[in-house]
């Protein structure tokens, strides 16, 4: 038996709060997308110029590669008109996309080269804040493969309103006097990392419900040791898996298993965060910092060469003004809001995400905020980190267990009882936006976690089997979908907007690119 102590154990809404305590919720979402050519392998031309530029642009950008679209909404009021801007995205993507590209669907890529070299490292142009990106970017191909960095995901982002928090601390201070020695900042920050933990606690429902990455086309694999079948000549996958991305096939990597970073307090956490930026690592010391001819390839050879290098699938986030890190951020402003990545791309859907799924996070992030959060030590880490493994690799086998609290328990009843804990608050939902979107989410992941065949990764591999590849499936969606969006139209007010943002993108990259005058090897040495 572990010695930690329970969770969700028994839970029920407190008696304060009810619907109005959600006024002020935002939402956001950040989606990648690979650019692919009509053969599917991946593109090998530049940015869009129509989009803009990629250092500067708020909403249209590339993480990794050149080729890897990262698209990012504004904070919405609503789940419907945060889903509304990312199709906006879309539509203006494949407007300026040419004729024969499309975005690729699925989180893990088809059709890459053998040569790691034929994935295009993202440029950021002249400056050294650009140059630094991209050098961020060489690190971690160095480091990893760049074959590990086109794996796409989607990141919801969430916030709750200080309405919430002011309540909750005045309740809470009734019972506790010394809380009201806290800061509102101080006790949102405590409470974003109890949501964070509990979010942690949680990780192999979301794998199980959203999981889509079932499966992985021969040449993600090529050069690696694996245990995956075959499911036909040109698909490997596991039968019953969720999310190969979420597991060691995806993106983790061994270095990081053992960093032992916590989210107990926000001290701790960035404390942990910076020590391993601080620490050097052996094997990356063994890489060089610097190529045969003096250029540098990575930033620097730590643990970490910056903070977004450590693998999670939660952050705790806040907005980092221009030259600031984010562990400087989150140390002057505490926590503005969390960001949930153990998310696939739903291949189904047009933008990556369906109205369902974004409703039913921000359930399950509500039952995760107000649920008891004990500490999270290494411990119960390692506990989770087993039924992430198993969740990853067979969580839709039949008669699957989990360790739950140092005692093995049916997967299917741990997640049914979760759900059924969550229809309270999705009614509370659905009360303050008005309609039924929230009830039916928790209803139709319980009818999934009930019938493992009717979740997104079971319908990936049937489709899969049925169409003859995995890479047969990703193509097919991404036309339908081009054909879908291209078909769709934007107002001219916001056709307007996104042109002249685009124009300014432009203007503002080099402004920058004009006043950053300092020889990027002396910058880079002032940054190690």
């Amino acid at each position: 038996m572990s010695n930690f102590a329970p969770t969700f154990a028994n839970f029920e809404i407190p008696s304060w709060f009810d619907s109005q305590h959600l006024e002020g919720m935002l939402r956001g979402i950040e989606k990648e997308g690979l650019r692919v050519k009509s053969d599917g392998y991946l593109t090998q031309t530049p940015h869009p110029a129509k989009l803009g530029s990629k250092l500067t642009h708020p909403f249209i950008t590339t993480d990794y590669s050149e080729s890897l679209l990262e698209l990012i909404t504004d904070p919405r009021s609503t789940p419907k008109e945060t889903l509304v801007m990312l199709r906006q995205l879309h539509v203006l993507v494949y407007r300026a996309l040419p004729e024969d590209e499309l975005m690729w669907p699925l989180s893990m890529p088809c059709m890459l080269s053998a040569d790691d070299a034929d994935i295009p490292l993202a440029d950021y142009g002249r400056s050294n804040t650009g140059k630094l990106k991209t050098l961020y970017r060489s690190g971690l191909g160095i480091r990893y493969g760049r074959r590990m960095q086109t794996i796409a995901g989607l990141h919801y982002n969430l916030s709750f309103g200080d309405t919430l928090f002011t309540e909750w601390q005045a309740q809470a201070g009734v019972i506790d006097p010394n809380t009201k020695l806290q800061s509102l900042t101080e006790f949102k920050n405590d409470k974003y990392l109890g949501l964070i933990r509990n979010f942690k606690r949680l990780t192999s429902l979301i794998l199980y419900l959203l999981g889509a990455s079932p499966s992985v086309c021969p040449c993600f694999l090529a050069g690696r040791e694996h245990d995956l079948e075959r499911l036909n000549e040109s698909t490997y996958y596991k039968p019953t898996a969720t999310s190969l991305r979420m597991g060691k096939l995806g993106y983790t990597n061994s270095v990081q298993e053992h960093l032992d970073i916590r989210y107990n307090n926000l001290p701790e956490y960035v404390d942990g965060l910076r020590r391993a930026i601080q620490t050097p690592h052996e094997g990356f010391e063994k890489l060089g910092l610097n190529d045969a001819d003096g250029n540098p390839i990575q930033i620097n050879n730590h643990v970490l060469q910056i903070e977004n290098e450590y693998y999670s699938p939660i952050r705790p986030k806040q907005i980092a003004a221009r030259g600031e890190t984010p562990t400087e951020a989150l140390e002057r402003r505490g926590i503005a809001y969390v960001e949930f990545r153990a998310i696939d791309l739903d291949p189904y859907s047009d933008i990556g995400i369906r109205l369902s799924s974004a409703c039913f996070l921000e359930v399950m992030a509500l039952y995760c905020l107000l649920n008891d959060s004990p500490e999270l030590m290494p411990e119960e880490e390692e506990e989770l980190a087993i039924n992430l493994e198993r969740v990853v690799n067979e969580g839709r086998r039949n008669g699957l267990h989990i360790v739950n609290n140092g005692t093995e328990q049916s997967l299917e009843s741990w997640m049914l009882k979760h759900l059924s804990n969550m229809r309270p608050l999705a009614a509370l939902l659905d009360a303050h936006y008005g309609g039924n979107d929230y009830r039916a989410a928790v209803t139709l992941m319980q009818g999934k976690a009930g019938h493992s065949e009717s979740t997104i990764s079971a319908q990936v591999n049937a489709d899969s089997e049925r169409l003859g590849s995995l890479w047969k499936l990703g193509f097919t969606l991404a036309h339908q979908h081009r054909e879908s969006l291209l078909q769709q139209t934007l107002s001219p007010n916001t056709q307007a907007k996104y042109e002249v943002l685009a124009e300014k993108s432009i203007l503002q990259q080099a402004e920058i690119e004009e006043a950053e005058t300092e020889d990027f090897m002396e910058y880079i040495q002032q940054y190690r």
